[in-house]
């Protein structure tokens, strides 16, 4: 009986076995599959933990639809994590890497940003020989579970940076593609950082340094190349990446990508301009995501199986999270992406809970001051609140003649509504001290003229007038005081800053010579604390941002031949007329 059964099923394992063995052969003789390779990217968050598990519900969707088609997610983010909010400044940014190691990122880059803490601890520049400047940033790669790279910055001797972990580039295998990335930080980190905290650190040309790398990851089999760099550019159009008409093209990372030789890169993650680019230039994808958390960057990549294939390239418009409210940021709920609903990522949400409970009751507090209409940054142009700092700065210091501060310390408006410290602790988030100046009118004036002649934020000013002009092709300042009168280029003025301008911040004293005995660093309290003062006692309790004596378009504290940078040549009338910049 029991022979009679094996042999009737002979035939049907035999069917069964025979059409395995056919599948087998086909399976044997196709193609393997493309494999996509989506790039998610973010940069310039500055501390906004807040967003985090939102975003992480966009990524986790985002990693299903790979895990069916047999692709794969890479996260990548191009600088300027850490710095910016209570949230996250309270742990010297430790809350930020929580978060980014429970979002899985694949790779990081520094921003310039990322040296603001200095030593570890509460002083933020190091004050004595054993204070390690970098001591801050050393802590936070040390924590986190995914690789930092910076391949241009070095030691005055050309040795890597003495932070453990740190490397110039890696090679990761995702769905055993070999993918190769690069990280880089702008020429601007000598300059747009405290120059205390930098120490020996050095930069490199971005451009070349990039090149060597790719061609090592290439050499290596890379088949795909990224550079992960906190350097960027603007476009105004973000759906169409071929059409660069509304880029300005000399960029930083316009220029990268066209010095960079044909082949080595695929696409670049870029930061810094807190601006938006999804753009293709020199065969290169180019994708920056704005700042602050609002939006993330896309770029999928399409790796055929034959490597003498091309590459198959798609860059998306930066995907909005929140909204631009000036009462802080309006992040949409309840939507979709790759098909399924978005749902905040629960893990995320634990890994920062204690830093939001730790900075609630801080950020909450009222200041006892309210503003009856938004108080507006600009950083190109005069504007309300550059001139309002500025104003408070001066009247921190009685007897002073004048105060000037950089528009790029502002971060952002004040919106209408009773003013919370959160807000001012975003508004000015540095940890700067004042800096007194003993110097003539006349080197204030060249301070102001350099300023005005140049790209970066423009400086507020409070105390006096500037009125600008070119004459025999250069620019020249003159300065009055509350009255409209001249003053003297040899007259001693008293004069208040920060420390982050007095050594070099923003290039804010290029050229200039400033003895020792000229420059006081107030290290006994910070501008924000002083700022804080001011703000709770403010006449009337009242903060009007269309108030005149902040900013009246029609009679700018600074007055120039716009726009900025301004440029003069032999062929300019001396007698100019001078208007305020325009954006």
């Amino acid at each position: 009986m029991l022979k009679r059964r094996v042999v009737h099923w002979l035939p049907a394992m035999g069917l069964v076995l025979g059409l395995l063995w056919d599948w087998t052969a086909a399976a044997a003789h196709a193609q393997p599959r493309a494999v996509t390779l989506s790039l998610v990217t973010t940069n310039d968050v500055h501390g906004r933990i807040q967003q985090l598990p939102l975003f992480g519900g966009y990524v986790k969707n985002l990693r299903a639809a790979r895990a069916k088609d047999g692709g794969a997610v890479l996260l990548l983010d191009a600088g300027d994590i850490f710095q910016g909010t209570l949230d996250s400044n309270l742990s010297e940014g430790a809350a930020m890497v929580r978060a980014y190691n429970a979002l899985r990122y694949t790779a990081a880059t520094l921003g310039n940003h990322e040296f603001d803490f200095g030593p570890v601890g509460p002083q933020p520049v190091p004050l004595h020989a054993s204070d390690d400047p970098l001591g801050a940033i050393k802590a936070r790669v040390a924590q986190a579970s995914f690789p930092f790279l910076s391949a241009n910055l070095h030691t005055a001797s050309g040795k890597p940076l003495p932070i453990p972990q740190l490397r110039p580039s890696l090679l990761v295998w995702p769905r055993r593609v070999p993918v190769g990335i690069i990280g880089g930080v702008t020429v601007d980190v000598m300059t747009t950082t405290h120059a205390d905290n930098l120490g020996d650190v050095r930069v490199s040309s971005l451009s070349e340094t990039i090149a060597a790398q790719a061609r090592a990851l290439r050499a290596q089999g890379a088949r795909v190349v990224i550079a992960l760099v906190h350097a960027g550019g603007e476009c105004l159009e973000l759906s169409r990446p071929d059409d660069v008409s509304s880029c300005d093209a000399q960029g930083e990372v316009f220029r990268l990508a066209r010095a960079l030789p044909a082949g080595s890169v695929d696409v670049i993650v870029a930061g810094h301009t807190h601006a938006g680019v999804a753009q293709r230039v020199n065969g290169i994808a180019i994708i920056e995501a704005f700042s602050n958390g609002r939006a993330f960057g896309r770029v999928d990549v399409q790796v055929p199986s034959a490597a003498s294939e091309p590459l198959g390239v798609r860059i998306y418009p930066p995907e909005r999270l929140c909204s631009d409210q000036l009462d802080g940021p309006s992040c949409a709920e309840g939507l979709a992406y790759e098909g399924a609903p978005v749902v905040r990522d629960a893990a995320v949400q634990r890994a920062i809970a204690n830093d939001l409970r730790r900075a609630h009751a801080e950020r909450e507090k009222l200041l006892g001051v309210d503003v009856v209409t938004p108080v507006l940054r600009e950083n190109k142009t005069e504007s309300a609140l550059n001139n309002l700092v500025a104003d408070l700065m001066l009247e921190s210091w009685p007897g002073a003649d004048a105060a000037f501060n950089n528009a790029g310390g502002i971060r952002i408006s004040l919106p209408k509504g009773p003013l919370r410290y959160g807000t001012l602790f975003e508004m000015f988030p540095f940890d700067n001290s004042f800096a007194k100046l003993q110097i003539p009118a006349g080197q204030l004036a060249s301070i102001l003229a350099h300023n005005l002649s140049s790209s970066s934020g423009i400086l507020a000013l409070s105390g006096l007038r500037a009125s600008a002009r070119c004459v025999g092709g250069e620019l020249v300042v003159q300065l009055f005081d509350a009255q409209g009168r001249a003053i003297e280029p040899e007259r001693p003025l008293t004069v208040i800053t920060s420390d982050f301008l007095v050594r070099s911040g923003d290039g804010a004293m290029a050229g200039q010579a400033l003895p020792a005995a000229a420059v006081t660093i107030a290290r006994d309290r910070s501008m924000r604390a002083a700022l804080l003062e001011r703000f709770r006692a403010y006449p009337g309790g009242r903060i009007d941002g269309s108030d005149k004596r902040l900013f009246d378009p029609a009679q700018p504290r600074l007055s120039y031949p716009g726009p900025r940078p301004v440029r003069c040549s032999l062929a300019t009338q001396a007698d100019t007329k001078t208007q305020a910049g325009t954006k």
